[in-house]
């Protein structure tokens, strides 16, 4: 009988050694959190790399792993490591795709955690973007505004107003400007929309469309009303009566546009502004490029963006040591090398400020111009949103942009069809 007591005994004790190695608590009394950064450029990567050593050589009791991670499949790997119970403690992502984990439960409400001078240093638009149900699950670190990368010897030889952040195009200058700009084969803009839904919400921002709406029970409805027809409008217009939008590119990523402009094939690109790193290594020598804000509308600059947010997951038992670790990555200096890594824009004020990000050189200025602009995504809270997005709203703005649907169809989609897949996750 105590034979057949003490062996269950046993296996529970070595059961639970093995568990106490799992979270993090070394034997020497050190905590080891995991860390995974989805840094893809070789400058970003090892800022990230970096600022890790720098932290493990100066805490010596609280070490931080560096774990790579992908964009391309961040979600599906997060859920599964959530599920599994083997998720990283600090998480990596962008504030677009925290909904689902924050309602879920996974992720951390950061509200008390978070010391007040990271609190304050980050402007409450920022905060909005990873506010869930009055709960913060991410912090806005890094941000994108679109931009338009033109062809600068082709717009000064062509006598168009240049355009600067105070004094942008409206939508109107802006479709008839590319319409001066193009003929015998080429084009005044290649608008790359292999995923159209993003930049189509976020742009509408400028002139007032808002396309979700939430009541005052918290449902939210799509409604596609006038101030949301303006940008999509406009981008059919290009590729379908002006022909000044190159048809060839609707279905492209940003990337694959930057032979043809290159090539002198289209005058401008929007795309992030990030995609000045690849212009820089992939122009031809003596290219001459410059950056131009996107088209304002009644609202002036104001564009959407999701930052790329850093979490903490809800199953980590060193919360407190991976908040520190997240005050110490996004230190204004630190912030800065984190964003001239991936040639982005940092959220924090401070930041903002540094002399790096005011330069002429590939057109620092021009970008940094825009950060008062930005305000969150208009789907960033709308739970189902990934749905609606995939089955609904990719399928119809792709078909609108080619011209094989007209506006009154686009707009019966959205509205229609999404409300039936939005009503899902609001019962």
């Amino acid at each position: 009988m105590r034979t057949r007591v003490l062996l269950p005994l046993v296996v529970l004790a070595l059961l639970l050694t093995g568990c106490s190695g799992d979270d993090g608590g070394g034997s020497d009394g050190r905590v080891t959190l995991r860390f995974q950064s989805l840094a893809w450029q070789e400058e970003s990567v090892e800022a990230n790399q970096e600022l890790v050593k720098e932290w493990n050589a100066s805490h010596p009791d609280v070490k931080v792993e560096y774990v790579q991670g992908s964009w391309d499949s961040v979600h599906d790997q997060l859920l599964t490591s959530f599920e599994g119970g083997e998720a990283p403690d600090i998480i990596h992502d962008a504030s677009d795709d925290l909904a689902d984990f924050a309602y879920g439960g996974y992720l951390a409400d950061l509200t008390d955690l978070l010391p007040r001078r990271l609190r304050s240093d980050i402007p409450q638009r920022s905060w909005d973007t990873a506010t869930f149900g009055g709960g913060i699950y991410g912090v806005p670190f890094l941000q994108e505004p679109r931009v338009l990368i033109a062809n600068a010897k082709w717009l000064k030889d062509a006598g168009v107003r240049i355009p600067t952040p105070e004094r942008p195009w409206s939508w109107a200058e802006f479709r008839k400007i590319t319409d001066e700009l193009s003929g015998d084969g080429k084009y005044g803009v290649a608008w790359p929309l292999k995923e159209p839904v993003s930049a189509t919400l976020n742009l509408s921002l400028s002139a007032g469309g808002q396309l979700f709406h939430r009541d005052a029970d918290g449902k939210v409805t799509v409604r596609f009303e006038a101030a949301d027809e303006v940008m999509p409008r406009t981008v059919h217009d290009q590729a379908n009566t002006d022909r000044s939008a190159s048809p060839t590119t609707l279905g492209s990523g940003g990337s694959d546009t930057l032979p043809g402009f290159f090539g002198g094939r289209y005058a401008m690109v929007p795309l992030g502004l990030s995609y000045r790193q690849q212009i820089v290594q992939q122009a031809p020598k003596g290219f001459d490029w410059q950056v131009l804000p996107a088209p304002a509308g009644t609202d002036g600059l104001t564009q959407g963006v999701s930052p790329q947010t850093l979490s903490i997951a809800e199953d980590s038992p060193y919360k407190r040591e991976a908040a520190e670790f997240i005050d110490f990555l996004l230190r204004p200096k630190n912030m800065v090398r984190l964003a001239l890594g991936d040639w982005m824009l940092p959220t924090g004020t401070e930041a903002l400020k540094d002399p790096a990000l005011h330069t002429a050189e590939n057109d620092w200025a021009t970008g940094t111009a825009l950060a008062g602009h930005l305000r969150s995504a208009p789907a960033q809270s709308v739970r189902g949103y990934p749905e609606w997005k995939d089955k609904v709203a990719t399928p119809a703005f792709q078909e609108y942009y080619s011209g094989a649907i007209g506006l009154a169809e686009l707009r019966r989609r959205l509205e229609d069809d999404g409300n039936l897949v939005l009503a899902r996750y609001q019962r």
